[in-house]
């Protein structure tokens, strides 16, 4: 009765235009003052640094071929993301085995695994002579350079598309898909022709979130980059000097964002490539045996690109379990009692992240969706949500401590930690919910409005069960996209979170045990927590 009445009061409260704006408005404001502003004008403070850049022709020279090899790997990686990614997420959503709720947790974790220690677990599978797969054959599989630049981002943003693409098919209702298989189309076809045009939103979604990631990340790059050189790279090897963040970041934020205009206004105008339909062959594909064929190759490119990889640099905690590390860290001793405190805070931060995340993006994931201000201010926000994931990871750090630090003195840490994480996160929520709530037929809430329902009401008995996966999704890429981040916590000196402390570890060559152990627990952790969550739903009906 009590759930009732306070649905009811908000069903009301729903109506009133002043207070509806207000949401929306209130959405908009904290989105600019917390999460936009801060890391932009902690770029605009030291613009005129930028000359530093502009007076040198050859230093410009490498700032410019920087950011071409950013967009290059960018764009091709994002393409491949979603090539291999779609099937992925297609056989954890329309599978019956048990185990698929592990293999979809299983996805997430180079989003877990910290940034600049999955460079180093890459670097150590692919190109370390003593250990991993090079091992076998006496020489480094993949050097260092751009090959292995390629290996790591694609390794790191293939969990953008699967999870993304995850929540949309679950969202999907298959009528549409069956009444075309009910008139005969194969269920190549029947994908090809009618769920996938649907789904088209989510997919572009996906792309877009894939390549910001691979656009900003540094960490992890500055692990397997070798003499490759891209926008992040450059940054980092001038970290100290003002000119070459402001350059290269300014750079990268205006033809990305020139590029999400592009795709945001052409973006419902694109079909898919191929309309023709081939009856024959296409049920041919459709057979069981080319379906188990396909889930095979592409389990087999997950496990091998993307899992094993990510999981390598945790392998000796194996070892440390039969050794006396264990004991250490079960008892805090030594560097582990910091090591706990670290993990404390992570995960609380993760949190209260993501908790803070579905609060305030969900009004501007409608806002964008909606066009409740209108087309151009729509198409504005949707660019503008995006750009806190182009600035380089390193150079969001930096920028952010600038404006807080110089500015705001007097906040606690711990509101600048959190500050931060808000602004790398954000993008992912609002990104998959804002693509999830496109995705309705805006006429099925238009009848519901008809039919005497108040906008609260709308949502809660349509909008809602059609993107609650999708909202899943999105609070988990901000969980674990929180729980794995390093770069951006330079804001704070005095607070230690669990990836920092492992990249510490890396830097000062603890024993490899130790750091396979501290990587494990931080992996195993997360794995439990996303599991129970994803059992615990699924049980009440929910995923």
């Amino acid at each position: 009765m009590p759930k009732l009445k306070i649905a009811e009061a908000l069903d009301k409260l729903s109506s009133n235009t002043a207070v509806k704006n207000t949401v929306y408005i209130i959405s908009i404001v904290i989105f600019f003052a917390f999460i936009l502003l801060p890391p932009i004008l902690g770029i605009i403070i030291k613009w005129g640094t930028m000359q530093d850049v502009l007076s040198e022709p050859k230093l410009m020279s490498e700032a410019l071929n920087a950011i071409a090899a950013s967009f290059a790997v960018a764009f091709f990686v994002s393409f491949i993301d979603v090539v291999a990614g779609v099937p992925m997420a297609w056989m954890i959503a329309r599978g019956k085995s048990k185990w698929l709720s592990v293999l979809d947790t299983f996805s997430d974790i180079p989003f877990i695994v910290p940034t600049a220690t999955l460079g180093y677990s890459l670097l150590l599978f692919w190109s370390d002579q003593s250990r991993g797969l090079s091992s076998l054959f006496g020489n480094p599989l993949v050097s260092p350079g751009w090959l292995l630049v390629i290996l790591l981002h694609f390794t790191f943003s293939y969990p953008v598309i699967v999870r993304v693409m995850v929540g949309a098919l679950l969202d999907y209702k298959l009528e549409y898909e069956q009444a075309s298989r009910t008139l005969g189309a194969a269920p190549l076809t029947a994908a090809r022709t009618v769920t996938f045009p649907i789904l088209k939103p989510s997919m572009i979604a996906s792309f877009i979130l894939a390549f910001a990631r691979s656009i900003s990340e540094t960490g992890a790059t500055m692990m397997v980059a070798g003499a490759f050189i891209n926008g992040p790279i450059f940054i980092k090897n001038h970290l100290g000097q003002d000119g070459p963040l402001v350059f290269v970041s300014f750079i990268l934020i205006a033809l990305s964002s020139m590029i999400f205009i592009t795709i945001r206004l052409l973006g419902p105008k694109l079909k898919m490539p191929i309309s023709k339909v081939w009856p024959t062959v296409e049920r041919k594909l459709s057979s069981s045996a080319v379906a188990g064929s396909r889930n095979g190759l592409t389990l087999l490119i997950f496990l091998v690109l993307v899992l094993i990889p990510s999981l390598f640099v945790a392998l000796p905690a194996l070892e440390a379990i039969f050794t006396g590390t264990f004991s250490e860290a079960l008892a805090g001793a030594g560097a582990w009692g910091e090591y706990w405190q670290s993990i404390f805070l992570t995960y609380s931060l993760g949190v209260l992240v993501t908790l803070v995340n579905v609060v305030i993006g969900l009004p501007m994931a409608i806002l964008v969706a909606r066009r409740k201000f209108g087309q151009l201010s729509s198409v504005m926000l949707d660019v503008l949500v995006n750009i806190p994931l182009i600035v380089p990871s390193v150079a969001l750090g930096v920028s952010l401590a600038i404006f807080w630090k110089e500015n705001f003195a007097f906040i606690p840490e711990i509101w600048l930690l959190i500050f931060a994480h808000l602004a790398i996160t954000y993008p992912y929520f609002v990104r998959s919910m804002s693509a999830a709530v496109e995705r309705i037929n805006i006429e099925l809430e238009e009848a519901a409005r008809t039919l005497g329902a108040k906008p609260f009401r709308v949502f809660r008995t349509i909008v809602f069960p059609l993107t609650k996966y999708s909202m899943l999704s999105g609070a988990v890429m901000v969980f674990t996209r929180s729980v794995s981040e390093t770069g951006a916590t330079m804001v704070v000196s005095n607070l230690i979170t669990a990836p920092v402390l492992l990249v510490n570890w890396v830097n000062s060559e603890v024993p490899t045990v130790t750091l396979g152990l501290g990587c494990g627990f931080l992996i195993l952790f997360s794995f439990i927590i996303l599991l129970v969550l994803r059992l615990v739903v699924r049980g009440r009906g929910i995923y």
